[in-house]
Protein backbone atom coordinates (compact mmCIF):
# COMPACT_ATOMS: atom_id res chain seq x y z
CA UNK A 1 0.00 0.00 0.00
CA UNK A 2 1.84 3.06 -1.28
CA UNK A 3 1.56 6.68 -0.24
CA UNK A 4 -0.70 8.73 -2.51
CA UNK A 5 -0.18 12.30 -1.28
CA UNK A 6 -1.76 14.64 -3.87
CA UNK A 7 -0.56 18.13 -4.77
CA UNK A 8 -3.50 20.52 -4.57
CA UNK A 9 -3.45 22.90 -7.52
CA UNK A 10 -4.82 25.65 -5.26
CA UNK A 11 -1.76 25.66 -3.03
CA UNK A 12 0.20 28.89 -3.05
CA UNK A 13 3.00 29.07 -5.58
CA UNK A 14 5.57 28.78 -2.80
CA UNK A 15 3.85 25.74 -1.32
CA UNK A 16 3.65 24.01 -4.69
CA UNK A 17 7.39 24.48 -5.18
CA UNK A 18 8.15 23.19 -1.69
CA UNK A 19 5.82 20.20 -1.80
CA UNK A 20 6.76 19.09 -5.31
CA UNK A 21 10.42 19.32 -4.38
CA UNK A 22 9.83 17.17 -1.30
CA UNK A 23 7.89 14.62 -3.36
CA UNK A 24 10.43 14.67 -6.20
CA UNK A 25 11.15 11.23 -7.58
CA UNK A 26 7.70 9.79 -6.90
CA UNK A 27 7.09 9.42 -10.66
CA UNK A 28 3.58 10.82 -10.46
CA UNK A 29 2.52 13.36 -13.10
CA UNK A 30 0.92 15.77 -10.63
CA UNK A 31 4.31 16.14 -8.93
CA UNK A 32 5.87 17.48 -12.11
CA UNK A 33 6.44 21.22 -12.28
CA UNK A 34 3.89 23.30 -14.15
CA UNK A 35 5.05 25.81 -16.75
CA UNK A 36 4.41 28.71 -14.35
CA UNK A 37 6.53 27.03 -11.69
CA UNK A 38 9.31 26.34 -14.19
CA UNK A 39 9.22 29.97 -15.26
CA UNK A 40 9.76 31.38 -11.80
CA UNK A 41 12.60 28.93 -11.21
CA UNK A 42 14.27 29.65 -14.53
CA UNK A 43 13.86 33.43 -14.60
CA UNK A 44 16.84 35.09 -12.91
CA UNK A 45 16.08 37.92 -10.56
CA UNK A 46 17.53 41.41 -10.53
CA UNK A 47 20.17 41.66 -7.79
CA UNK A 48 20.93 38.67 -5.57
CA UNK A 49 18.19 37.97 -3.04
CA UNK A 50 19.15 38.78 0.56
CA UNK A 51 18.77 36.18 3.28
CA UNK A 52 15.18 35.40 4.09
CA UNK A 53 13.97 37.31 7.09
CA UNK A 54 11.46 39.91 8.14
CA UNK A 55 14.19 42.52 8.41
CA UNK A 56 14.98 42.14 4.70
CA UNK A 57 11.47 43.12 3.59
CA UNK A 58 11.55 46.85 2.92
CA UNK A 59 9.35 49.22 0.98
CA UNK A 60 10.52 49.63 -2.58
CA UNK A 61 9.70 52.14 -5.27
CA UNK A 62 11.15 49.79 -7.90
CA UNK A 63 8.88 49.43 -10.89
CA UNK A 64 8.79 45.67 -10.42
CA UNK A 65 6.56 46.18 -7.40
CA UNK A 66 3.91 47.96 -9.46
CA UNK A 67 3.80 45.87 -12.60
CA UNK A 68 0.46 44.56 -13.72
CA UNK A 69 -0.35 40.87 -13.31
CA UNK A 70 -0.26 40.57 -17.12
CA UNK A 71 3.23 42.08 -17.17
CA UNK A 72 4.33 39.86 -14.32
CA UNK A 73 3.06 36.78 -16.14
CA UNK A 74 4.87 37.81 -19.30
CA UNK A 75 8.11 38.55 -17.48
CA UNK A 76 7.96 35.21 -15.68
CA UNK A 77 7.81 33.36 -19.02
CA UNK A 78 10.97 32.31 -20.82
CA UNK A 79 10.14 32.84 -24.50
CA UNK A 80 11.79 31.78 -27.69
CA UNK A 81 13.94 34.67 -29.03
CA UNK A 82 12.22 34.26 -32.40
CA UNK A 83 8.86 34.96 -30.82
CA UNK A 84 7.71 31.38 -30.43
CA UNK A 85 6.13 29.58 -27.52
CA UNK A 86 7.74 29.45 -24.08
CA UNK A 87 10.77 27.23 -24.00
CA UNK A 88 12.95 25.60 -21.37
CA UNK A 89 16.31 27.13 -22.27
CA UNK A 90 16.72 28.60 -18.82
CA UNK A 91 15.69 25.32 -17.26
CA UNK A 92 18.24 23.38 -19.29
CA UNK A 93 20.95 25.68 -17.96
CA UNK A 94 19.66 25.17 -14.42
CA UNK A 95 19.38 21.42 -14.90
CA UNK A 96 15.58 21.48 -14.68
CA UNK A 97 14.35 20.46 -18.10
CA UNK A 98 14.02 16.72 -17.57
CA UNK A 99 14.56 16.39 -13.85
CA UNK A 100 13.31 18.13 -10.75
CA UNK A 101 14.90 21.40 -9.65
CA UNK A 102 17.88 21.31 -7.35
CA UNK A 103 17.41 22.71 -3.86
CA UNK A 104 19.47 25.85 -4.42
CA UNK A 105 17.32 26.90 -7.38
CA UNK A 106 14.09 26.33 -5.44
CA UNK A 107 15.36 28.18 -2.38
CA UNK A 108 16.54 31.13 -4.46
CA UNK A 109 13.12 31.34 -6.12
CA UNK A 110 11.32 31.18 -2.77
CA UNK A 111 13.40 34.05 -1.46
CA UNK A 112 13.03 36.03 -4.68
CA UNK A 113 9.24 36.08 -4.40
CA UNK A 114 9.61 37.96 -1.08
CA UNK A 115 12.30 40.41 -2.19
CA UNK A 116 11.02 43.72 -3.67
CA UNK A 117 14.37 44.20 -5.43
CA UNK A 118 13.96 40.95 -7.38
CA UNK A 119 12.12 40.72 -10.69
CA UNK A 120 10.05 37.81 -9.36
CA UNK A 121 8.71 39.63 -6.31
CA UNK A 122 4.98 39.21 -5.72
CA UNK A 123 2.99 40.93 -2.98
CA UNK A 124 0.07 39.02 -1.50
CA UNK A 125 -3.08 40.93 -2.43
CA UNK A 126 -5.94 38.43 -2.17
CA UNK A 127 -6.11 35.18 -0.24
CA UNK A 128 -7.70 33.16 -3.01
CA UNK A 129 -5.21 33.94 -5.80
CA UNK A 130 -1.53 34.58 -6.32
CA UNK A 131 -1.07 37.91 -8.09
CA UNK A 132 0.25 36.43 -11.33
CA UNK A 133 -2.79 34.14 -11.54
CA UNK A 134 -5.26 37.04 -11.65
CA UNK A 135 -6.61 37.76 -15.13
CA UNK A 136 -8.47 41.07 -15.44
CA UNK A 137 -9.51 43.26 -18.36
CA UNK A 138 -6.63 45.67 -19.03
CA UNK A 139 -8.62 48.76 -18.06
CA UNK A 140 -9.65 47.22 -14.72
CA UNK A 141 -6.12 46.11 -14.00
CA UNK A 142 -4.59 49.49 -14.90
CA UNK A 143 -7.16 51.76 -13.27
CA UNK A 144 -8.31 49.75 -10.24
CA UNK A 145 -6.03 46.90 -9.19
CA UNK A 146 -2.65 48.53 -9.75
CA UNK A 147 -3.55 51.87 -8.09
CA UNK A 148 -4.94 49.89 -5.16
CA UNK A 149 -1.73 47.87 -4.81
CA UNK A 150 0.41 51.02 -4.98
CA UNK A 151 -1.68 52.74 -2.33
CA UNK A 152 -2.00 49.71 -0.05
CA UNK A 153 1.77 49.17 -0.22
CA UNK A 154 2.18 52.51 1.56
CA UNK A 155 -0.23 51.45 4.30
CA UNK A 156 1.38 48.15 5.30
CA UNK A 157 4.67 47.70 7.08
CA UNK A 158 6.01 45.03 4.69
CA UNK A 159 5.48 45.34 0.92
CA UNK A 160 4.40 41.70 0.73
CA UNK A 161 1.41 42.43 2.95
CA UNK A 162 -1.09 44.28 0.75
CA UNK A 163 -3.47 41.47 1.71
CA UNK A 164 -3.66 42.88 5.24
CA UNK A 165 -5.29 46.04 3.88
CA UNK A 166 -7.61 43.94 1.72
CA UNK A 167 -8.78 42.06 4.78
CA UNK A 168 -9.25 45.16 6.91
CA UNK A 169 -11.35 46.78 4.18
CA UNK A 170 -13.58 43.70 4.02
CA UNK A 171 -14.03 43.53 7.78
CA UNK A 172 -14.82 47.23 8.15
CA UNK A 173 -17.04 47.29 5.07
CA UNK A 174 -19.07 44.18 5.93
CA UNK A 175 -18.81 42.98 9.53
CA UNK A 176 -18.89 46.32 11.36
CA UNK A 177 -21.96 47.80 9.59
CA UNK A 178 -23.70 44.42 9.59
CA UNK A 179 -23.29 44.06 13.36
CA UNK A 180 -24.45 47.65 13.88
CA UNK A 181 -27.60 47.01 11.86
CA UNK A 182 -28.35 43.87 13.85
CA UNK A 183 -28.35 45.86 17.08
CA UNK A 184 -30.67 48.43 15.50
CA UNK A 185 -33.04 46.07 13.72
CA UNK A 186 -32.49 42.38 14.45
CA UNK A 187 -33.81 39.68 12.12
CA UNK A 188 -32.78 36.05 11.87
CA UNK A 189 -32.71 36.43 8.09
CA UNK A 190 -29.82 38.86 8.61
CA UNK A 191 -28.26 37.32 11.72
CA UNK A 192 -27.62 33.86 10.29
CA UNK A 193 -25.74 35.06 7.14
CA UNK A 194 -23.81 37.48 9.37
CA UNK A 195 -22.69 34.65 11.62
CA UNK A 196 -21.79 32.44 8.64
CA UNK A 197 -19.68 35.22 7.11
CA UNK A 198 -17.89 35.88 10.41
CA UNK A 199 -17.24 32.15 10.76
CA UNK A 200 -15.71 32.17 7.28
CA UNK A 201 -13.44 35.10 8.22
CA UNK A 202 -12.40 33.88 11.66
CA UNK A 203 -9.37 31.85 10.56
CA UNK A 204 -7.88 34.53 8.32
CA UNK A 205 -8.55 37.29 10.84
CA UNK A 206 -7.07 35.31 13.72
CA UNK A 207 -3.89 34.55 11.79
CA UNK A 208 -3.62 38.18 10.68
CA UNK A 209 -3.84 39.07 14.37
CA UNK A 210 -1.28 36.34 15.03
CA UNK A 211 1.16 38.26 12.85
CA UNK A 212 0.01 41.49 14.51
CA UNK A 213 0.67 40.37 18.08
CA UNK A 214 4.10 38.92 17.30
CA UNK A 215 5.27 41.93 15.26
CA UNK A 216 3.47 44.53 17.39
CA UNK A 217 1.54 45.65 14.33
CA UNK A 218 1.27 45.11 10.59
CA UNK A 219 0.75 48.65 9.25
CA UNK A 220 3.28 51.37 8.47
CA UNK A 221 4.11 54.03 11.10
CA UNK A 222 1.93 56.63 9.40
CA UNK A 223 -1.04 54.32 9.98
CA UNK A 224 -0.14 53.50 13.58
CA UNK A 225 -3.41 55.00 14.82
CA UNK A 226 -5.35 52.34 12.89
CA UNK A 227 -2.84 49.60 13.68
CA UNK A 228 -3.31 50.17 17.40
CA UNK A 229 -7.08 50.63 17.40
CA UNK A 230 -8.65 48.24 14.90
CA UNK A 231 -8.33 45.20 17.23
CA UNK A 232 -10.50 46.89 19.86
CA UNK A 233 -13.40 47.09 17.41
CA UNK A 234 -12.89 43.96 15.33
CA UNK A 235 -11.67 41.46 17.94
CA UNK A 236 -15.00 41.13 19.80
CA UNK A 237 -16.95 40.88 16.53
CA UNK A 238 -14.77 37.94 15.43
CA UNK A 239 -14.90 36.22 18.83
CA UNK A 240 -11.71 37.37 20.54
CA UNK A 241 -11.56 38.96 23.95
CA UNK A 242 -9.42 42.09 24.10
CA UNK A 243 -5.67 41.39 24.23
CA UNK A 244 -6.15 37.84 25.57
CA UNK A 245 -4.62 36.34 22.43
CA UNK A 246 -1.44 38.35 23.02
CA UNK A 247 -1.11 37.46 26.71
CA UNK A 248 -1.93 33.79 26.26
CA UNK A 249 -0.06 33.14 23.00
CA UNK A 250 2.99 35.43 23.09
CA UNK A 251 3.59 35.87 26.82
CA UNK A 252 2.61 32.34 27.80
CA UNK A 253 2.44 29.68 25.06
CA UNK A 254 5.69 30.66 23.33
CA UNK A 255 7.44 30.86 26.69
CA UNK A 256 6.36 27.35 27.72
CA UNK A 257 6.31 25.73 24.26
CA UNK A 258 3.72 23.00 24.96
CA UNK A 259 5.70 22.00 28.03
CA UNK A 260 4.28 20.97 31.41
CA UNK A 261 3.61 24.57 32.53
CA UNK A 262 1.76 25.47 29.31
CA UNK A 263 -1.94 25.84 30.14
CA UNK A 264 -2.80 24.61 26.65
CA UNK A 265 -0.23 21.81 26.66
CA UNK A 266 -1.34 18.55 25.08
CA UNK A 267 1.23 16.23 26.65
CA UNK A 268 -0.94 14.99 29.54
CA UNK A 269 -3.79 13.99 27.23
CA UNK A 270 -4.31 10.91 25.05
CA UNK A 271 -4.42 12.81 21.82
CA UNK A 272 -6.52 10.37 19.82
CA UNK A 273 -9.23 10.23 22.50
CA UNK A 274 -12.47 12.23 22.04
CA UNK A 275 -12.98 12.15 25.81
CA UNK A 276 -9.55 13.61 26.48
CA UNK A 277 -10.11 16.31 23.87
CA UNK A 278 -13.44 17.20 25.51
CA UNK A 279 -11.69 17.53 28.87
CA UNK A 280 -8.93 19.60 27.26
CA UNK A 281 -11.40 22.03 25.70
CA UNK A 282 -13.69 22.27 28.73
CA UNK A 283 -10.79 23.10 31.02
CA UNK A 284 -9.70 25.91 28.73
CA UNK A 285 -13.24 27.22 28.21
CA UNK A 286 -14.17 27.15 31.88
CA UNK A 287 -10.95 28.14 33.61
CA UNK A 288 -8.61 30.13 31.36
CA UNK A 289 -9.95 33.41 32.80
CA UNK A 290 -8.54 32.27 36.16
CA UNK A 291 -5.59 30.08 35.21
CA UNK A 292 -3.79 32.61 33.00
CA UNK A 293 -3.60 35.36 35.66
CA UNK A 294 -2.56 32.75 38.23
CA UNK A 295 0.16 31.53 35.87
CA UNK A 296 1.61 35.04 35.64
CA UNK A 297 1.46 35.38 39.42
CA UNK A 298 3.40 32.10 39.82
CA UNK A 299 5.97 33.49 37.40
CA UNK A 300 6.27 36.67 39.51
CA UNK A 301 4.67 38.85 36.85
CA UNK A 302 1.78 40.49 38.72
CA UNK A 303 1.38 43.30 36.17
CA UNK A 304 0.81 40.81 33.35
CA UNK A 305 -1.64 38.96 35.60
CA UNK A 306 -3.58 42.16 36.24
CA UNK A 307 -3.62 43.12 32.56
CA UNK A 308 -4.75 39.67 31.41
CA UNK A 309 -7.56 39.62 33.97
CA UNK A 310 -8.62 43.20 33.25
CA UNK A 311 -9.00 42.73 29.51
CA UNK A 312 -10.71 39.36 29.82
CA UNK A 313 -13.29 40.65 32.30
CA UNK A 314 -13.73 43.88 30.34
CA UNK A 315 -14.71 41.80 27.32
CA UNK A 316 -17.17 39.78 29.39
CA UNK A 317 -18.64 43.01 30.75
CA UNK A 318 -19.20 44.43 27.26
CA UNK A 319 -20.91 41.24 26.10
CA UNK A 320 -23.13 41.19 29.19
CA UNK A 321 -24.02 44.89 28.94
CA UNK A 322 -24.98 44.73 25.27
CA UNK A 323 -26.97 41.53 25.81
CA UNK A 324 -28.72 42.76 28.95
CA UNK A 325 -29.45 46.38 28.09
CA UNK A 326 -29.32 46.74 24.29
CA UNK A 327 -30.29 43.66 22.26
CA UNK A 328 -29.88 40.10 23.52
CA UNK A 329 -30.34 38.37 20.17
CA UNK A 330 -27.95 40.73 18.39
CA UNK A 331 -25.35 40.25 21.11
CA UNK A 332 -25.71 36.47 20.77
CA UNK A 333 -25.08 36.45 17.03
CA UNK A 334 -22.42 39.18 16.87
CA UNK A 335 -20.46 38.58 20.08
CA UNK A 336 -21.35 35.58 22.25
CA UNK A 337 -21.71 32.80 19.67
CA UNK A 338 -18.52 33.89 17.81
CA UNK A 339 -16.73 33.98 21.18
CA UNK A 340 -17.71 30.41 22.04
CA UNK A 341 -16.95 29.02 18.60
CA UNK A 342 -13.60 30.77 18.39
CA UNK A 343 -12.49 29.29 21.70
CA UNK A 344 -13.45 25.85 20.42
CA UNK A 345 -11.60 26.53 17.17
CA UNK A 346 -8.47 27.69 18.99
CA UNK A 347 -8.34 24.48 20.99
CA UNK A 348 -9.05 22.27 17.97
CA UNK A 349 -6.24 24.04 16.14
CA UNK A 350 -3.77 23.87 19.02
CA UNK A 351 -4.58 20.19 19.51
CA UNK A 352 -3.76 19.53 15.85
CA UNK A 353 -0.58 21.59 16.03
CA UNK A 354 0.70 19.77 19.11
CA UNK A 355 -1.01 16.36 19.01
CA UNK A 356 1.96 14.51 17.53
CA UNK A 357 4.64 14.93 20.18
CA UNK A 358 7.85 12.92 20.21
CA UNK A 359 7.91 10.48 23.10
CA UNK A 360 11.69 10.77 23.57
CA UNK A 361 12.30 14.51 23.10
CA UNK A 362 9.00 16.38 23.59
CA UNK A 363 10.83 19.60 24.45
CA UNK A 364 12.24 19.91 20.91
CA UNK A 365 10.50 22.46 18.72
CA UNK A 366 11.16 20.13 15.78
CA UNK A 367 9.39 17.25 17.53
CA UNK A 368 6.61 18.95 19.49
CA UNK A 369 4.90 20.60 16.52
CA UNK A 370 4.33 19.83 12.86
CA UNK A 371 4.41 21.38 9.39
CA UNK A 372 1.38 21.43 7.11
CA UNK A 373 1.58 22.29 3.42
CA UNK A 374 -2.10 22.84 2.71
CA UNK A 375 -4.55 25.37 1.33
CA UNK A 376 -6.61 26.42 4.40
CA UNK A 377 -3.57 26.92 6.64
CA UNK A 378 -1.24 28.61 4.20
CA UNK A 379 -3.26 30.28 1.46
CA UNK A 380 -6.08 31.54 3.69
CA UNK A 381 -4.35 31.72 7.08
CA UNK A 382 -0.99 33.38 6.49
CA UNK A 383 1.20 30.25 6.36
CA UNK A 384 -0.03 28.96 9.70
CA UNK A 385 0.83 25.47 8.50
CA UNK A 386 4.53 26.15 9.05
CA UNK A 387 4.08 25.79 12.79
CA UNK A 388 7.48 24.30 13.51
CA UNK A 389 9.13 27.19 11.66
CA UNK A 390 7.05 29.59 13.73
CA UNK A 391 8.13 28.00 17.01
CA UNK A 392 11.75 28.03 15.91
CA UNK A 393 11.49 31.79 15.28
CA UNK A 394 8.25 33.44 16.50
CA UNK A 395 9.33 36.75 14.92
CA UNK A 396 9.71 35.29 11.45
CA UNK A 397 7.52 37.08 8.92
CA UNK A 398 4.71 34.86 7.64
CA UNK A 399 5.85 35.04 4.01
CA UNK A 400 9.33 33.81 4.97
CA UNK A 401 8.20 30.46 6.37
CA UNK A 402 8.35 28.39 3.14
CA UNK A 403 11.91 29.52 2.39
CA UNK A 404 13.01 29.08 6.01
CA UNK A 405 11.54 25.58 6.11
CA UNK A 406 13.07 24.60 2.79
CA UNK A 407 16.49 25.98 3.77
CA UNK A 408 16.47 23.80 6.90
CA UNK A 409 14.75 20.70 5.53
CA UNK A 410 17.81 18.53 6.14
CA UNK A 411 17.81 19.64 9.79
CA UNK A 412 14.08 18.91 9.96
CA UNK A 413 14.78 15.41 8.61
CA UNK A 414 17.67 14.82 11.02
CA UNK A 415 15.48 15.86 13.95
CA UNK A 416 12.63 13.56 12.90
CA UNK A 417 10.20 16.41 12.22
CA UNK A 418 6.79 15.59 10.76
CA UNK A 419 5.39 17.14 7.57
CA UNK A 420 1.88 16.68 6.16
CA UNK A 421 -0.07 17.81 3.12
CA UNK A 422 -3.67 17.37 2.01
CA UNK A 423 -5.03 18.18 5.49
CA UNK A 424 -5.47 21.15 7.80
CA UNK A 425 -5.29 21.30 11.59
CA UNK A 426 -9.02 20.79 12.03
CA UNK A 427 -9.16 17.71 9.81
CA UNK A 428 -5.93 16.40 11.34
CA UNK A 429 -7.57 16.63 14.76
CA UNK A 430 -10.67 14.87 13.42
CA UNK A 431 -8.59 12.08 11.86
CA UNK A 432 -6.67 11.58 15.09
CA UNK A 433 -9.82 11.48 17.21
CA UNK A 434 -11.15 8.84 14.80
CA UNK A 435 -7.80 7.00 15.09
CA UNK A 436 -7.54 7.05 11.32
CA UNK A 437 -3.77 6.76 11.24
CA UNK A 438 -3.72 4.87 7.96
CA UNK A 439 -5.38 7.76 6.14
CA UNK A 440 -2.84 10.21 7.55
CA UNK A 441 0.04 7.88 6.65
CA UNK A 442 -1.18 7.09 3.14
CA UNK A 443 -2.70 10.37 1.93
CA UNK A 444 -1.19 13.12 4.08
CA UNK A 445 2.26 12.22 5.42
CA UNK A 446 5.18 13.71 3.47
CA UNK A 447 8.38 11.78 4.22
CA UNK A 448 11.54 13.84 4.61
CA UNK A 449 14.92 12.22 5.02
CA UNK A 450 15.97 8.69 4.17
CA UNK A 451 14.66 7.13 7.39
CA UNK A 452 11.09 8.29 6.80
CA UNK A 453 11.24 7.51 3.08
CA UNK A 454 12.21 3.92 3.89
CA UNK A 455 9.12 3.37 6.04
CA UNK A 456 6.02 1.58 4.78
CA UNK A 457 2.57 3.11 5.20
CA UNK A 458 1.84 0.72 8.06
CA UNK A 459 5.09 1.66 9.77
CA UNK A 460 4.28 5.35 9.41
CA UNK A 461 0.81 4.80 10.89
CA UNK A 462 2.31 2.93 13.84
CA UNK A 463 4.89 5.67 14.35
CA UNK A 464 2.19 8.37 14.38
CA UNK A 465 0.18 6.39 16.93
CA UNK A 466 3.10 6.37 19.37
CA UNK A 467 3.24 10.17 19.23
CA UNK A 468 -0.30 10.69 20.53
CA UNK A 469 0.20 8.79 23.80
CA UNK A 470 -0.41 10.70 27.03
CA UNK A 471 2.73 11.17 29.09
CA UNK A 472 2.85 10.26 32.77
CA UNK A 473 4.05 12.77 35.35
CA UNK A 474 7.21 10.72 35.81
CA UNK A 475 7.92 10.85 32.07
CA UNK A 476 7.29 14.59 32.06
CA UNK A 477 9.78 15.11 34.90
CA UNK A 478 12.41 13.10 33.03
CA UNK A 479 11.84 14.65 29.59
CA UNK A 480 11.55 18.29 30.69
CA UNK A 481 14.54 18.66 32.99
Amino acid sequence: MASVVPVDSHLTKADRLVLKSLLQGSGRDEHALSQAEKNILANPGSPPTPDSGYESIEHSSDESSTETPNALRQRHTTTDPKGGAPNNAGLEHAGLKNVGPNDDVVLEALKAMNNPADARFEPSVFAAWDLTEISLPPWLDAHVLQPYIRWASTVVRAPTDVIMVTHLIIYFAVIVPSATLLFRNFTYLHAIPHWIFVSWCVGSYTLMRHQHIHMRGVLSPSWAWLDHTFPYLLDPLIGHTWNSYYYHHVKHHHVEGNGPADLSSTIRYQRDSPLHFALYFLRFAALIWLELPLYFIRKHKPLLAAKAAFWEFSSYAIMYTLARYVNLRAALFTLIIPFGLLRLGLMVGNWGQHALVDELDPASDFRASITLIDVPSNRYSFNDGYHTSHHLNPLRHWRDHPAAFFAQKERYAAEGALVFANTDYIMLTVRLLRKDYLHLARECFVPIGEAQKAMSVDEIAAMLRTKTRAMSEEEIRQRFK
